[in-house]
Order: structure tokens, then C-alpha cells, then sequence
């Protein structure tokens, strides 16, 4: 048995999968952000602390930092600011005695250069600004150093990427929620359906009137229309079951009675002839059988899947071969017109050829007394196969059409079962054809019309 999965879970997936993925991605370029613009204002709080520095060193003279530019430097953001700061000829002013060592010298030394180097055995980020300034009548280049340890920047950034993710995470779930609740409640009526279908009785066929959603209604809707169709399959067989029983009752009556006259006959000639009558009695029963049985069949038969290609000239020269016989034993001529090029459709042979045999059957049924001649005629109508089986008997009138197609219905009294013609509208309507009573003048004439391809 193949698995299956819930539809709660598989939408459930399909919604926070691409949800997660989208905020992965979305995290790791916030993320990215988050680091570019932090150190965008890390380097921007070193630039200004060495301005702070610069300007200082040179309103005091190179004796000291006022109070805001220590207040600066203390609280700069991404952690602890050093810094050194000479005069002019490289005399050291303030702070820290021993600077790290810059990679490279900037192309403009008077142009802020921002680079990384090392204090302490420590990674920091290094800026250097150099300006020229006077002090005490001494005019020279005063260089400001100020410095940040990497690990204190890092620490920061994690800082920040740490609860960006726990923002998105939080966020996550909740959607993780939200959708899952969502999905169980947008299936609802899905279930509500379900519990109601199952809560049915075997026999309640009858059509879904509950509201669905629009997404449903289609299921919804094939689901009435199957349920229509199965309720007049169900019908229709219950109907030719109680139609058929009373149909075989008598035939088997007649049969059985027969028999325990043949049993009883009181001469040997008596019997002879009561055998005689047991034997038609008996061929009569078993013919109204086969058509049932082929009635059945027809009626579990819809599909055109199991069609091939027939050669219908050989089909109808083959059935009235088989017909022949029982015809010109009942003192009454046969006649077969067929063309002589072949005759191809896509078709059903064995229903084809009952229904052929069914139609010479019907004349020799009700033809009555005065019939003389059937005939069957192949012939090819532009786009049709016409298969006509006409005779010289009492006839047939096109407005008894509904009484002779009808299953069990005769328009006269007759030794047929009434399903002969029933049997041929409805191989008639499997092959996309149709069934016609011919308006003739003497006898009857009955066209079974089926399409070449």
C-alpha cells in the first residue's frame, strides 16, 4: 500500500518551508548589514574621538584633554578607545606611550587613514590623523592615533547578529503556529465533509447540498455527479434484475411443465411429440438467457476502450451465415447484399455480430405468416456504415419505435422475449450509432447506422 502523506502536513511544508529558507537569507543580510554598519559608526566614533583629541591638543597647548573628549573616548561604541598623540617634530603629548604599528604609510599623510595592526598581541582597528597645528609659536604636523580591539567590535556585531536571530526565531515560530492552526482550521470543512460522507448509510446516494469552500466545490461536484451516476446504474440494475426474473419465470415454467409432460405421456407417439414442443420450449428459454446475459454485459460495458478494428463486411456475412440455417428452415428466403470492397470501424466484434443476428432474429420473430424474404444489406453512406435487415412481413411502423426498442415490450404478441431490439440500441448506442425503423411501404426495415474510422 502506497504511503500517503496528511494534506495538513504537506501544506503545513510547502508554506513554512519557502517562510524559512526566505528568513535565513533575510537573517544572513541583516546580519551582513548589521556588521557593514557597525563598523561604518565604529570607524565614525574613531574619526571623531581623534578629531576630539587633535582639537584638544592644540587648545591646550599639548597639556591636556578636556573633560568631553575623555567623556567621548570612554564611551565609544564597540568597546574601550586608546590613543596617542605627538606634536610637531614627533614629540609625544598624550596618551598611550607606544602606538601599534600601521601595515602601510597612507599615500596623503594629512588624509584620515583608517588600517589594522596589532597592540598587545591583540587584532585592533587603527585610524591616524595628521594635521598641522601650532603650539607655542611652533608650527609643525601633530599625528593623533586612536585604536579599538577587534575582539571588543566582534563582540558587539555577535551581539547584534545573536538577537537579530532571536527575533527572526521568535518570529518563525510564531508563524510555525500561526500556520499550522491555520491550515487545521482552514481544512475544517474539508473534515466537517468527510464526517458527514461517512456518517451515510450504504444506500443514501443522494447529492451533497452542504456549503464547501470554492477550492472544494469541484470535488464536491464530481462527487454528486458520481453519485448520480452510480444511483441510476444501481437503479437500472435493480430494475432489470426484477425485470428478467419475471421474464425467465414463464420460460422455465413452460420447460419444467413440458417435462413432466414428456414424463407422463401415456403412447410413445404422444412422448414424441411432447419432446418436440420440450426441445423449442427449451431453446425459446435458452435463447431469452443468452440475451439477458448479453443485456448485462452491455450494461457493464460503457467504455470504447477494449474496441479494435473489425472488417465489417466479413462480420455481417459470418452472422448471416450463422442465421441462415434457422432462416431457410422456416420455408423463407435469404438474401445478403454486402459490397465488394471491405468495410473497416473501431468496434466491439462480438456485440456487433448479436446485434446483426438479433435483427434477422427480429424479422423472422414478427414477420407472422406472410413472411416470405428477409434481406440484409451493407452498404456505405459517406462517413457511415448502414447495416439494414428488412423483410416482407406484417411490418413495423416508425411510431412504434418506443414499444419495439424497449426492453421487455413488444408491439404485438409474438414468441420473442422482448429484448432483441433492446439489445441492438444499445450496441447501437456503444458504438456512438443509432437504430432506425425505415418508413417502407410493405413489410418492415430496421438500419443499424454505426461511423467508419
Amino acid at each position: 500500500m502506497r504511503r500517503t502523506t496528511s494534506l495538513r502536513l504537506r501544506l503545513f511544508a510547502l508554506i513554512l518551508i519557502p517562510l524559512v529558507l526566505m528568513a535565513l537569507l533575510l537573517g544572513f543580510w541583516r546580519v551582513s548589514v548589521a556588521q557593514r554598519t557597525a563598523e561604518e559608526l565604529f570607524d565614525r566614533s574613531l574619526l571623531a574621538a581623534a578629531l576630539a583629541i587633535s582639537r584638544d591638543a592644540a587648545v591646550s597647548g599639548g597639556d591636556l584633554l578636556q573633560p568631553l573628549a575623555r567623556e567621548l573616548i570612554h564611551d565609544a561604541s564597540g568597546g574601550e578607545v586608546f590613543y596617542h598623540a605627538t606634536g610637531p617634530g614627533g614629540t609625544y603629548v598624550t596618551g598611550y606611550a607606544y602606538p601599534p604599528n600601521l601595515d602601510h604609510v597612507p599615500d596623503d599623510p594629512y588624509a584620515p587613514f583608517f588600517s589594522f595592526g596589532s597592540y598587545r598581541d591583540e587584532d585592533v582597528r587603527v585610524l591616524r590623523i595628521t594635521e598641522r597645528i601650532t603650539i607655542q609659536n611652533l608650527t609643525g604636523d601633530t599625528t593623533v592615533t586612536v585604536w579599538q580591539r577587534l575582539a571588543d567590535r566582534n563582540a558587539f556585531a555577535n551581539q547584534l547578529a545573536v538577537r537579530a536571530a532571536m527575533a527572526l526565531g521568535a518570529l518563525l515560530v510564531t508563524l510555525a503556529l500561526v500556520v499550522w492552526f491555520g491550515v487545521a482550521r482552514g481544512l475544517r470543512p474539508l473534515i466537517d465533509l468527510q464526517q458527514a460522507i461517512a456518517a451515510r448509510s450504504p444506500g443514501d446516494l443522494s447529492q451533497i447540498k452542504r456549503p464547501v469552500p470554492i477550492e472544494t466545490q469541484g470535488i464536491v461536484s464530481t462527487l454528486n455527479r458520481l453519485f448520480s451516476k452510480l444511483e441510476t446504474t444501481i437503479n437500472a440494475h435493480q430494475t432489470f434484475i426484477s425485470d428478467a426474473s419475471h421474464q425467465l419465470r414463464n420460460p422455465v415454467a413452460a420447460v419444467q411443465s413440458m417435462a413432466e409432460s414428456v414424463r407422463d405421456a401415456p403412447t410413445p407417439a404422444e412422448r414424441d411429440k411432447r419432446i418436440d414442443e420440450l426441445v423449442v420450449a427449451a431453446r425459446s428459454s435458452a435463447r431469452v438467457t443468452h440475451q439477458l446475459l448479453s443485456m448485462d454485459r452491455l450494461h457493464h460495458q460503457h467504455t470504447q476502450t477494449a474496441f479494435e478494428r473489425i472488417n465489417l463486411s466479413e462480420l455481417v456475412q459470418n452472422a448471416s451465415a450463422d442465421m441462415g440455417p434457422f432462416v431457410l428452415s422456416r420455408g423463407v428466403e435469404f438474401e445478403l447484399d454486402t459490397p465488394d470492397t471491405p468495410l473497416f470501424l473501431k468496434g466491439d466484434a462480438v456485440f456487433l455480430t448479436e446485434a446483426v443476428k438479433n435483427l434477422i432474429d427480429n424479422a423472422l420473430q414478427h414477420g407472422g405468416d406472410v413472411l416470405g424474404e428477409v434481406k440484409v444489406t451493407l452498404s456505405n453512406q459517406k462517413d457511415r456504415a448502414i447495416i439494414t435487415v428488412s423483410d416482407d412481413g406484417k411490418g413495423l411502423s416508425p411510431d412504434h419505435r418506443d414499444a419495439a426498442f424497449g426492453r421487455f415490450s413488444q408491439v404485438g404478441p409474438s414468441n420473442g422475449s422482448g429484448l432483441g431490439l433492446a439489445i441492438v440500441a444499445s450496441v447501437a448506442e456503444q458504438h456512438n450509432g443509432s437504430l432506425e425503423i425505415d418508413d417502407v411501404a410493405k413489410g418492415a426495415s430496421l438500419s443499424l447506422s454505426l461511423p467508419i474510422g
